[in-house]
């Protein structure tokens, strides 16, 4: 029968606790009962009837190219390369990632050298002497070894902790992109929309206007009264007085604009300005269904990494649970400096090293708390997805309804065109008294404005509804991982 040396049991003994150690915590698995999985948020759309959305159809990665509009593009190109916010998150991420890759160096081999050299007296009552000894010339090098065994775990989920945290900064740089560009589309529909409603503001002043000459001078000619100039001298007044509120919506969606470029206000590229047709669809909106939306929106991939994260952070809080283990080595001479290096000053070690601190019930609280916590960020990540769900649902409705809205709108504007020009040239006639023609007057202006809020909602619950599908960047490994998760 063979017997093993002290020195090999040890070894022996050694491997065989390591091989029975185990990585100690959850493993994260997203679930079963998570909101994400349920089939409910993962089918069609409600809402869907109108002919301006196409449910099922995948949504480009860049959806404001869907607007082939050149100032539009590089409006956006611009910002995402020069947006302050973007800029803060961007750095936000290189520290996340920072922090991972120190989690993923933690543990392993760590090595450390000394070297001092020194002159001085040593104490002789220190040696049990009674004469004072004498100056000496001291070196002392030193160079050590160690390797920390990651036994139950403890580094392996810290470095899980710290990848999710990374990817969740990822998905907080990609949340940040698609606001942005919601946020620069937005501020050049809303001046392109201002400009237009302060041109049909204009369109109509001057039409009152040439009214309130036409009535002045059928006065002159004894066919009019001096309440209907009044009346007319008041029409205008509320016309113009409908102008300043319009400059200042056009100017705060300037400043705005400059603001998300990363410029001082009034800094706008040549021509934003003055821009006064808004880009336009061609086609109508793809809105793919709950389960690409789930996959796509940054915010819901963000809530999940943070959910990966809490749950990696049980196995550190459990692993506090269990010693630490180190093997270590080190070679070294500490003597005088004549002699350094020679045999009597040499010096050198082997062996492990077991450090552990008894568990407390402040050690167990601390697990319970981040269990707690992955309850919490479970919590959380269920009610990002059902308020994706809601914002998108709320969102088509709201574009459908105001769809409707606009139509029914044109058709109004219409019909008050005709009666203001027919009412006009009845009145100029003689044929009807100047009232019938100033409510005429009235009810087009109102239709021409009204109808120029309907397009300019439109044009944004559009801009909105990109918004909320997520408007691409999608992370199609976070969403593979997610998808495995199911």
């Amino acid at each position: 029968m063979m017997r093993l040396r002290p020195h090999r049991l040890l070894l022996a003994t050694a491997l065989a606790t390591l091989a029975a150690c185990r990585t100690v915590g959850p493993d994260y698995a997203l679930p079963a009962e998570a909101a994400y999985n349920r089939p409910a948020a993962n089918g069609e759309f409600l809402d869907t009837g109108n002919t301006q959305v196409q449910p099922g159809a995948a949504l480009p990665e860049r959806w404001w190219a869907l607007y082939q509009d050149p100032t539009l593009d590089a409006l956006i190109a611009q910002a995402l390369k020069d947006n302050i916010e973007l800029k803060v998150a961007s750095a936000t991420l290189r520290r996340a990632a920072a922090v991972y890759e120190e989690a993923l160096d933690a543990g392993g081999f760590d090595y450390e050298a000394e070297a001092s050299v020194n002159r001085a007296q040593v104490s002789a009552q220190s040696f049990l002497l009674e004469d004072k000894l004498p100056v000496f010339n001291l070196a002392d090098g030193k160079f050590n070894v160690s390797y920390q065994f990651d036994m139950f775990g403890k580094l392996k989920r810290g470095a899980e902790a710290a990848r999710a945290d990374s990817e969740a900064a990822q998905a907080a740089i990609d949340l940040a992109r698609v606001s942005v560009a919601a946020q620069v589309a937005g501020s050049y529909v809303e001046i392109c929309h201002s400009n237009h409603e302060l041109h049909v503001a204009e369109h109509s002043l001057e039409l009152q206007l040439r009214s309130r000459s036409v009535t002045q001078r059928l006065i002159d000619a004894g066919r009019g009264t001096p309440p209907d100039l009044a009346r007319a001298n008041a029409q205008v007044a509320m016309l113009e007085a409908a102008m300043p509120p319009l400059r200042a919506r056009r100017q705060a969606a300037e400043y705005e604009l400059a603001a998300l470029l990363g410029r001082t206000p009034g800094q706008l590229p040549a021509g934003v300005a003055d821009c006064h047709a808004a880009p336009a669809l061609a086609h109508p909106i793809p809105i793919g269904d709950g389960r690409a939306l789930l996959q796509r929106r940054p915010d819901v991939r963000q809530a999940e990494r943070r959910l990966a994260g809490a749950t990696a952070r049980i196995g550190v809080a459990t692993a506090a649970l269990y010693p630490d283990i180190r093997l270590g080595a080190s070679i070294g001479a500490t003597g005088l400096l004549a002699d350094i290096g020679q045999g009597p000053t040499q010096a050198w070690s082997i062996g492990p090293l077991i450090s552990w601190s008894v568990p407390s019930s402040g050690a167990r609280a601390r697990i319970h708390a981040t269990e707690a916590g992955a309850d919490a960020a479970l919590a959380e990540f269920d009610n990002t997805v059902l308020q994706a769900l809601r914002e998108v649902q709320t969102t088509l409705s709201r574009y459908a309804h105001d769809l409707d809205r606009l139509r029914s709108l044109q058709e109004a504007q219409r019909q008050a065109q005709l009666a203001a020009e027919q009412n006009r040239r009845l009145y100029q006639g003689g044929r009807t008294p100047y009232l019938a023609s100033l409510d005429a007057d009235r009810s087009l202006v109102n239709a021409d404005m009204e109808l120029a809020n309907a397009q300019a909602q439109v044009s944004q619950d559009q801009i909105h509804l990109f918004l909320t599908l997520g408007g691409g960047w999608q992370n199609t490994d976070a969403a593979a991982n997610a998808s495995a998760t199911r």
